[in-house]
């Protein structure tokens, strides 16, 4: 087992923070897309959107009650697999 040189740990700290820093972004990124669709879109914007109809019920309705929950559903897959791509470019992936 070789023992680590401090150039070898200060690169795999540079690593860590740039790991850290694309998952914090996409974390951050997320939930602003989450608070728009549902604080946004559902409940400021609602008498905008009234007049757009949507199965039956207006656009401002149904992000309040089905375009939030959708959106935040894509947006778990899409954390998911952005991470998966992500651990495989700094080569921490799950085996």
């Amino acid at each position: 087992m070789a023992d680590k040189t401090p150039q070898s740990a200060a690169s795999a700290t540079e690593a860590d923070k740039g790991y850290w820093a694309a998952n914090v972004r996409i974390i951050i990124i997320s939930l602003i897309i989450w608070a728009i669709v549902s604080f946004g879109f559902g409940i400021l914007l609602r008498p905008a959107l009234s007049g757009i109809s949507v199965g039956g019920s207006d656009l401002g309705f149904w992000f309040a009650q089905q375009g939030s929950i959708i959106v935040f559903l894509a947006l778990i897959f899409f954390y998911a697999w952005r991470m998966n791509k992500l651990d495989r470019e700094f080569g921490v992936e799950e085996e």
